[in-house]
């Protein structure tokens, strides 16, 4: 039975940090690529970093690039998100998704939620002074 469990979040001052972790199990970590998305109260919901499965790179959107870094530990069977100089707007609900089909991230639509498989149930991320 495949189950992602996130943990990790919390309540933090702006220009914070915080280490999201996303437990695996129920399958082969390293044949799946790895999602983190987020939605905020109102907003859809948005993909914002993948580690391919296999060579395991990593991608970033925009708005997260060169603050978020995401990770896995194989023998830990684990996921992270090391999020640094953290901003009011990445408030959100941050989930772990994992995609069989999903192979590289160079295309447009590789964090499209529609890709994913299997998600987590979320942790909650509020950046706040």
């Amino acid at each position: 039975q495949v189950q992602l469990v996130e943990s990790g979040g919390g309540l933090v001052q702006p220009g914070g940090s915080l280490r999201l972790s996303c437990a695996a199990s129920g399958f082969t970590l390293d044949y799946y690529t790895i999602g983190w998305f987020r939605q905020a109260p109102g907003k859809e919901r948005e993909g914002i970093a993948l580690l391919t499965k296999l060579s395991g790179v990593p991608y970033y959107t925009d708005s997260v690039i060169g603050r978020f870094t995401i990770s896995r530990d194989n023998a830990k069977s684990t996921v992270y998100l090391q999020m640094n100089s953290l901003k009011p707007e990445d408030t959100a609900v941050y989930y772990c998704a994992i995609s069989y089909r999903v192979d590289n991230g160079e295309r447009p639509d590789s964090l499209s939620d529609g890709w994913y498989d299997y998600w987590g149930q979320g942790t909650q991320v509020t950046v706040s002074s």
